[in-house]
């Protein structure tokens, strides 16, 4: 769906990946080890090595990250201690040219969201005239409220990565999954709050091209799919957008409905 993807632009006074760093194939960054904390990835940037900034804490599906290529942006403040970012990985064989990349900067995600509802580019979720955010809606405080009546809120999830592995990629042992889904209670905490003229859309988002989120099956598949049904009876939406980067920046990409997956 290459030919269905559209840029972002100028809705902020930051671009898209800005500054993003990548160099040709046989100089790109790779990823050496953990830094010295969570927040640290060592990145080998022109065969220097570089402490950046990690903006997830979590996992990223069962990556190992060491040796992976991976996306930089710079950053121009002189308070910060880590000159770039990591903005994305890839798990594209070794060598290839123009590799595909696995977004991984949750905080961003947001603000790419933003400029793309402020575009009208997600025009099939809704037609956008005015976008506020972070607002409250019952005990939540929500991502976005669109026209005064549809409420967004953007989940991007990184700890199930639903692309291909290679041999030369080294992934680390999943732990069973025994407790609700965070994004699935959030969903029926929408549920409880709307108003009978509201919207509510829990909008999935992923930094590449996901062919369909799926929901991991858990111990309590049941009382989560009742609670799902019940918060969509109420009027709750479930979205998925790709958006994907590059060295240039984020283009929108795939986005469609997903609530009738949530109630199988």
């Amino acid at each position: 769906m290459r030919g269905a993807e559209r840029p972002l632009r100028g809705a902020g006074p930051i671009p898209p990946v800005p500054g993003a760093v990548h160099q040709r194939p046989h100089q790109q960054q790779r990823d050496r080890r953990a830094g010295p904390n969570r927040f640290i990835i060592d990145a080998d940037v022109a065969g220097t090595e570089v402490a950046c900034h990690c903006p997830t804490t979590g996992r990223i599906g069962d990556l190992v990250l060491d040796g992976l290529p991976c996306l930089l942006s710079r950053s121009h403040s002189s308070a910060r201690k880590t000159p770039y970012t990591v903005e994305a990985v890839s798990v594209d064989a070794p060598g290839t040219q123009e590799p595909a990349w696995i977004g991984i900067n949750q905080t961003a995600a947001n603000r790419y969201v933003e400029q793309a509802l402020k575009n009208n580019l997600l025009s099939k979720i809704v037609t956008v005239s005015c976008v506020q955010r972070e607002k409250t809606l019952g005990g939540s405080r929500l991502d976005f409220l669109v026209n005064d009546d549809t409420y967004i809120e953007v989940k991007t999830p990184l700890d199930h990565l639903q692309v291909p592995l290679g041999d030369h990629v080294r992934t680390r042992p999943r732990p069973p999954l025994a407790s609700t889904d965070r994004l699935v209670r959030h969903i029926g905490e929408l549920g409880d709050s709307l108003e009978a003229h509201e919207r509510a859309v829990l909008l999935v988002c992923f930094l590449y091209d996901n062919p369909g989120f799926q929901v991991r099956r858990s111990s309590r598949h049941e009382e989560v799919k009742a609670q799902v049904a019940q918060a969509v009876q109420r009027g709750v939406e479930i979205w998925q957008v790709n958006l994907r980067l590059d060295a240039v920046g984020v283009r929108v990409g795939r986005h469609f409905e997903l609530t009738p997956q949530f109630l199988a």
